[in-house]
């Protein structure tokens, strides 16, 4: 599979990612998803499409996010990713 590209924007939230095949990986501006994002809500958040998908064990995602608070960053990522 090729690397897919894409945006997410949500208020000042700027979110930019890379989807590639592989086990299941989140990476936030080179840290886990869950060191970046701590509380299990932001979390659900992130994760909201790939569950509804059921394929959250099948990609790989890099991110680079910036802008805005952890709020809009968290759901400018879940844009990008559905």
């Amino acid at each position: 599979m090729e690397v897919i590209n894409s945006t997410g924007r949500r208020k000042a939230a700027i979110a930019r990612i890379n989807v590639s095949e592989g086990k299941g990986q989140i990476i936030i501006n080179k840290r886990d998803y869950k060191e970046y994002f701590p509380t299990k809500q932001l979390q659900y958040v992130i994760q909201q499409p790939l569950n509804l998908l059921e394929v959250d064990e099948n990609f790989d995602i890099k991110v680079n996010l910036y802008g805005g608070g952890i709020k809009g960053q968290a759901e400018a990522l879940r844009l990008a990713i559905s």
